[in-house]
């Protein structure tokens, strides 16, 4: 449903983002669900191919409906920026039975008969029970689908959410909103997030401010969820899913090359948005500590710029950088 979220001045103070390997794992299963709705992700559909034989996916086809609510409990809000799936899934198995019967139902509206289904009767009959099950699918949809490509999934996130905080430090919400159109407009103290079908409904945020949470699955759409007693949330695709499943380039261009050296060619070129040592290194197939060698080379010659981001150091390229790139193509 369409959403206007007007802000107060509390509000303004408790934005923040967050990245959540449970939401990322019900979102993956949604485009297994949906495949044709989502061909940028065909590289890894592909692959997981023999996994996904193995898991019976029908619990949760009566809680992701095409259009409609998914229970909040399977995925909440991050408490904190970068929790661990084990956090995560230990949030979920705490869920109380009344949350999750309330939030099943609600879900199974959305699919006719799945609440009168033998499925749907046993789940919410006991729905203790139901939330035991669901958390035990969704961990080993985790370890099948979407662990062995969690570092690349999450250093592309991560990514993301050092951009947007650039935005946000250099031009305030309306340079970080700017980005998000036109699925998102911020205007007089108030965004609205557009998606199918009606009007707006309009959701004062109360002081609770508003959790911004990029994904690799939603594109093209831009997703508004969680009802109280959630921190209202934005789901938004992240910046270069489009290369997310490109397999490292072999070679960069010839002239390149020649000059860098190929391995220090393709840290260049692959910095296309800022990047750790230990997420070029998987994006690349390279050692770290090769990685981190030629990054030390290519920001001694002027190529490259560092800055400390929490834990990390992330690089990325000067204008010289991006010039001796550009002019390679010329």
């Amino acid at each position: 449903m369409p959403l206007r979220m007007s802000f107060g001045t509390d509000d303004l103070l408790r934005c923040r983002f967050a990245i959540s390997p449970l939401g990322q794992t019900h979102e993956a299963v949604r485009t297994l669900l949906r495949p044709e709705r989502y061909p940028y992700h065909l590289p890894w559909l592909r692959r997981v191919r023999p996994a996904v034989a193995g898991l019976d996916l029908s619990l949760f086809t009566l809680f992701i409906p095409i259009r409609g609510y998914t229970p909040d409990f399977l995925g909440p809000p991050p408490e904190v920026p970068y929790p661990s799936v084990q956090e995560e899934l230990a949030r979920l198995r705490a869920t109380e039975p009344a949350a999750a019967h309330r939030e099943m139902v609600r879900s199974m509206a959305f699919t006719p008969g799945a609440a009168e289904s033998p499925a749907g009767r046993a789940l919410l009959d006991d729905p203790a029970r139901a939330v035991r099950r669901l958390a035990d699918l969704t961990e080993r949809v985790w370890h099948a689908l979407l662990a062995p490509d969690w570092p690349r999934v999450r250093a592309l996130l991560e990514a993301d959410v050092a951009y947007r905080a650039r935005q946000l430090a250099d031009g305030g919400l309306e340079r970080l909103f700017a980005d998000l159109r036109p699925m998102v407009d911020w205007s007089d103290g108030r965004l609205t997030v557009s998606t199918r079908g009606g009007d707006p409904e309009v959701q004062p945020l109360d002081g609770r401010g508003l959790l911004l949470m990029p994904s690799v699955f939603v594109w093209p759409d831009v997703v508004s969820g969680f009802a109280p007693p959630w921190q209202p949330t934005v789901i938004y695709p992240a910046r270069g899913v489009g290369r997310l499943w490109q397999e490292p380039v072999e070679r960069a261009a010839d002239a390149l090359v020649r000059l860098l050296g190929a391995n220090r060619a393709a840290v260049l070129s692959g910095l296309e948005e800022p990047a750790s040592t230990t997420a070029l290194a998987q994006r690349l197939g390279l050692a770290p500590s090769s990685v981190s060698a030629h990054l030390a080379v290519l920001r001694s010659a002027g190529l490259l710029t560092s800055r400390r981001d929490g834990h990390r150091v992330l690089y990325e390229r000067t204008p010289l950088g991006t010039a001796l790139l550009e002019g390679d193509g010329a």
